[in-house]
């Protein structure tokens, strides 16, 4: 039996290795395509997009370990079943669930371990590559002079060029406004030509101009003694060194993105929830004192009790005090702060209650984002060796349908849960607890060598049918 469960472990393993990366890349690439604009023309370098993608990657891994484990068991054991080894097998003696167990107990395996990389090693990641991605967006992007156009990226000047040959480095017609000083525009230079290059490390731009003048306003402080309106330096060649300080990639100090709930592991959920539950019940239970003031104008004694005797009808109507029209006015507008009041406090409890839903969601997440995986291998395994087809063709097409399903009853049961709807724990757990009685009945198919999947199947069965009817 050792030498069957290798075999059968082996057929399954190069599946799976192949899909988990075919479903991260397509994940990922979906994912990292809502950013695209943030991350293009920004000069990053493949070191900050590999590490993005890297953590970025961990971050996909719990969502495609399910759809990987559901199309691999799909396509191993319709292999399989298509090349008469599991008719082979079970006509030995042995049992479908005896077939199945090697493979059971490495996806069990997997489902614990991704449990614990969900909760461990995700949180950090998702740390790492949001941190990196806020920077990123606030990093500028890489500088690009356009032909008759003014550039004004660097700190303190404004760049024209009217002409950029192809090497991408002499200008033509160059003109600079100079005002680094802060102040008006000073300082203009002119120039018939120049190039420019980085330097130190690309720390620097280089501008070298040629053929040109320097004109700089008498207010500028060098020149306010002369009387002048302007000074002109004529040149045949000048240097300007510009720094790219301004276009490094800074990084942010990662403790400040590390409240989202996407960076918390499970204890620290909870800590959060549970503050935030309290919250909402110490809130509920103050509303009646915060409201109270509200009503310090309808406090009087109304006169329904007279000389021991409680007034009713005409007589009560009699003793009451006749409202006027500021005391209508009055009331009204009381009635309207209440109701402000009330909604903004309403408002405000709903908000607190979402934010306790959110982070509850996470908790519950890394449970069931694991317990997906041993479903899906419950719905994968007995449904390949009821279909009998391997490859890509079938096995694709229904493990798509089944994670489709999987995706919006996910999405459907986290909307109910965040707005309170149903329990955040029944909302997480929907999908799981509708597909794996599915998983189930596909395992008692397979048992029984059923032909479910089989057009004869259903022929036979409408036949049956149509007798019973007569």
């Amino acid at each position: 039996m050792k030498k069957l469960d290798k075999l059968i472990l082996r057929a399954f393993l190069g599946p799976f290795l192949l899909t988990f990366a075919v479903v991260e890349f397509i994940l990922l690439t979906q994912y990292m395509l809502k950013y695209l604009d943030e991350l293009v023309g920004k000069d990053l370098g493949a070191e900050v997009f590999a590490e993005l993608l890297f953590y970025f990657s961990m971050n996909m891994a719990p969502v495609a370990l399910p759809l990987a484990v559901l199309l691999s068991a799909l396509m191993t054991f319709g292999t399989l079943g298509e090349h008469h080894e599991l008719t082979a097998i079970k006509t030995a003696g042995i049992p479908l669930t005896r077939i199945l167990r090697p493979v059971f107990i490495a996806v069990s395996l997997l489902t614990i371990g991704a449990f614990f990389f969900n909760n461990n090693i995700v949180p950090k990641a998702n740390l790492k590559a949001y941190s990196l991605l806020w920077d990123i967006r606030q990093k500028k992007p890489a500088m690009n002079f356009k032909e008759g156009a003014f550039y004004n990226g660097i700190p303190g000047y404004s760049i024209k060029v009217n002409e950029k040959l192809n090497d991408g480095q002499t200008l033509r017609d160059v003109m600079i406004y100079d005002h680094s000083k802060g102040g008006a525009n000073t300082t203009v230079i002119l120039a018939d030509s120049g190039e420019m290059y980085m330097a130190y490390d690309d720390n620097y731009l280089i501008l070298e101009l040629f053929r040109g003048n320097t004109y700089i306003d008498q207010n500028d402080a060098s020149f306010r003694n002369t009387n002048d309106q302007f000074a002109r330096q004529r040149f045949d060649e000048s240097k300007i060194v510009l720094s790219m300080a301004s276009f490094n990639l800074d990084r942010t100090r990662e403790e400040l993105f590390s409240d989202n709930k996407m960076m918390k592991n499970i204890s620290q959920l909870k800590v959060v929830t549970d503050s935030l539950r309290r919250y909402t019940d110490r809130e509920e239970t103050r509303y009646a004192p915060n409201v109270d003031p509200f009503y310090m104008y309808f406090k009087a004694d109304t006169g329904s009790v007279k000389n021991g005797l409680r007034l009713t009808g005409k007589a009560l109507e009699r003793e009451l005090p006749k409202p006027t029209p500021e005391v209508l006015a009055m009331a009204t507008n009381k009635a309207r702060n209440i109701k402000s009041f009330t909604a903004s406090y309403v408002e405000r409890l709903n908000n607190t209650l979402r934010d306790a839903n959110n982070y509850e969601i996470e908790i519950w997440k890394k449970y069931t984002q694991s317990a997906a995986i041993i479903i899906m291998f419950l719905i994968g395994a007995p449904l390949g060796a009821i279909i009998k087809k391997g490859g890509l063709g079938v096995p694709v097409l229904i493990s798509i349908m089944f994670f489709i399903f999987m995706y919006v009853m996910s999405i459907l049961g986290e909307k109910w849960a965040r707005e309170g709807i149903v329990p955040v724990g029944a909302g997480l757990w929907a999908a799981n607890m509708v597909l794996l009685p599915i998983g189930l009945f596909f395992l008692y198919q397979a048992r029984s060598d059923s032909s479910l999947l089989e057009v004869d199947f259903w022929r036979k069965l409408v036949t049956r049918l149509r007798r019973n009817k007569l």
